[in-house]
């Protein structure tokens, strides 16, 4: 019902679908790919920084990783910009 049509227009949605249709639009764009990397507590305090500042939102961000570094976790953030 009601639920049934908010759900499936979701479906209709996706993402990648999305960023193709506006990569394509704007041939300018080209992805970039942000990596953090330290302890928990400073990457987890800079992508709540990041969002404060309106660069991006917390849940861009994938969840923290571990590094290869014993006491370090990394996370990423893949976001297209404009190359001029």
């Amino acid at each position: 019902m009601i639920t049934q049509s908010f759900l499936s227009g979701v479906e209709d949605q996706s993402t990648p679908v999305l960023n193709q249709s506006t990569s394509q639009k704007e041939p300018n764009r080209e992805p970039l790919k942000h990596l953090l990397i330290g302890s928990s507590k400073a990457v987890t305090s800079t992508i709540h920084y990041l969002q404060v500042i309106g660069y991006a939102d917390v849940g861009d961000w994938s969840p923290l990783l571990p590094s290869p570094n014993p006491g370090e976790v990394m996370s990423i953030l893949n976001r297209p910009i404009v190359v001029q």
